[in-house]
């Protein structure tokens, strides 16, 4: 039994992390974006082990993520709250309808249809329930037209809510702009009444290299809420660019069974100055004080910083099965770890006597659409990717592979058409900009069958093929991996890697078939 324990708790693309407890048991739910199934929810015993137990949007009817939605919009930050035998997650669905609710009676699924919210402008709600059982809603905007007085000025609001319907009660009230007279991005709010006082906690300074997490206190409901004098009482900010975690924020608090605190919250770990795994969950030790301000939390006391190893709250350990580094396709349901861009409308893809067989459509991954595409996050800075192809292109247009994606605009593709392999780069220099998909390398071979494969380490990528696992051969120069970091692709997403089929703008009845898929971290 470890006297330590490692952050992140949760590796790779799990930005935007959301607590609660039940009895002994702990629940986290995660942004998502484009990306389906969406809202991940994880359970743990002892905050950090954790294993994936479902998603709150894991049905097509609940909400299609439409063709068009943009690269980081989507299923925005979260919060997971549990009330009298129901589990309610709020969030929003940035580029189509808003915020709305979920509920389940069992947190692995499944989750009721979106409630949606009228009149809820802004984004990262959250949902506190009072003493006497009234339930209140708190979100990121400004509602009393008060003028934008410095770059980046944004606040919290609150408003009573039925949080069964959906419907927002009584009056809007704005509770601050930030804690400070030019505070940037106050957002992801969550309320919290600990030893009689409220506590309003929120992010701000934007989730780059100025985020951190501040705290406000009222004792009445309404407030006013009070900036807290120790803030920020999270931030990496003074650090400089060049720690090796850094723009941490967006935090939520959860008290163990045994009256200890900890918190989740974001962070980012870079590798020679480029952010390659986005937006991870971090794990932090939290002294709940009583100060000047009033109810004061205090991050990791008497470090003040986020670390890489400390030691493991107080609770039973409890080891969860490591991910699968091999999917054989030989159940009946998809792993819990692929996801797909955007909904895909209907079941372009079957499991089927131990292969992954996916339809050829006419879908390109460079496009804001939902292609032939099933992937999954990475988790580890060096990692080896392989997976066995089974496809027979019949035209020319046909082409089926291993890809590496970021945005429509910065992935790779190494894919197999009709009379070769080829290495195709997309690289866009910003969200806004113009690309060009550019052939980086290519070599003939005609054979039904092949390992295709990349071997990335840090900030460069060696993509591989060849007839067997034991004998691959490499194919182009090394690549530059950073064009999938956050520097360079920039928004908030991550990085996935899975298996993809495209018929390039024209119909198709062809398939592609996927042996199996491996992905091996070494870091």
């Amino acid at each position: 039994m470890p006297k330590n324990f490692k952050n992140p708790i949760l590796p790779g693309f799990y930005p935007d992390p959301s607590i609660c407890r039940v009895g002994d048991t702990y629940y986290m739910v995660n942004s998502s974006f484009e990306w389906y199934p969406g809202l991940p929810i994880h359970k743990s015993k002892d905050l950090v082990n954790w294993k994936k137990i479902g998603h709150g949007l894991h049905r097509i009817d609940q909400i299609v993520y439409k063709d068009g939605l943009k690269n980081s919009n989507g299923i925005f930050a979260p919060t997971i709250r549990y009330h009298k035998g129901t589990f309610y997650v709020i969030t929003t669905m940035v580029g189509q309808k808003g915020n709305f609710i979920l509920t389940a009676k069992n947190p692995a699924g499944p989750w009721s249809d979106p409630i949606w919210i009228k009149d809820a402008p802004g984004i990262d709600p959250s949902l506190f329930w009072d003493d006497d059982g009234r339930c209140y809603y708190t979100g990121a905007g400004i509602i009393d037209n008060s003028g934008n007085e410095w770059p980046g000025k944004n606040g919290i609001w609150m408003q009573e809510i039925n949080p069964d319907t959906g419907v927002l009660l009584g009056e809007k009230k704005q509770l601050t702009y930030g804690h400070a007279s030019n505070a940037r991005w106050a957002e992801g709010p969550h309320l919290y009444k600990i030893n009689g006082e409220y506590l309003l906690l929120i992010g701000e300074g934007g989730t780059g290299e100025y985020h951190a997490v501040t705290v406000f206190n009222s004792t009445a409901l309404w407030g006013p809420y009070i900036p807290n004098h120790a803030n920020p009482i999270m931030t990496h900010r003074h650090l400089g660019k060049t720690h090796l975690i850094g723009q941490t924020g967006h935090a939520d608090l959860v008290e163990t069974q045994t009256g200890d605190w900890w918190s989740v919250l974001l962070a980012k770990r870079q590798i020679k100055g480029f952010v390659t795994l986005a937006r991870e969950t971090f794990l932090a030790k939290v002294e709940m004080t009583k100060q000047e301000s009033g109810v004061t939390p205090i991050f990791n006391p008497g470090i003040g910083l986020l670390q890489k190893q400390q030691e493991r709250p107080n609770l039973p350990w409890t080891p969860v099965p490591k991910l699968k580094e091999r999917d054989d396709f030989d159940g009946e349901n998809l792993n819990l770890e692929w996801n797909f861009l955007r909904t895909p409308r209907f079941n372009w893809y079957s499991q089927n006597d131990g292969q992954m067989v996916i339809q050829l459509r006419p879908e390109k991954i460079t496009e804001l659409v939902n292609p032939s595409f099933i992937a999954k996050r990475t988790h580890n800075f060096n990692y080896l990717a392989t997976t066995k192809l089974i496809f027979n292109a019949k035209n020319e247009n046909e082409k089926s592979g291993l890809v590496i994606y970021r945005r429509h605009g910065n992935n790779y593709q190494l894919l197999k058409s009709k009379k070769e392999i080829v290495l195709i780069k997309a690289f866009q220099k910003d969200n806004k900009g113009e690309f060009l998909p550019e052939i980086v390398a290519k070599i003939p071979f005609k054979k039904e069958k092949v390992i295709l494969g990349v071997k990335v380490e840090g900030l460069k990528a060696q993509f591989m093929y060849g007839e067997n696992e034991e004998d691959l051969k490499t194919l182009g120069e090394v690549q530059d991996y950073t064009i999938v970091s956050d520097n360079i692709a920039e928004k908030f997403n991550g990085v996935y890697i899975g298996m993809y089929a495209t018929s390039s703008g024209s119909k198709s009845k062809n398939e592609a078939k996927f042996d199996w898929f491996s992905m091996i971290g070494n870091d």
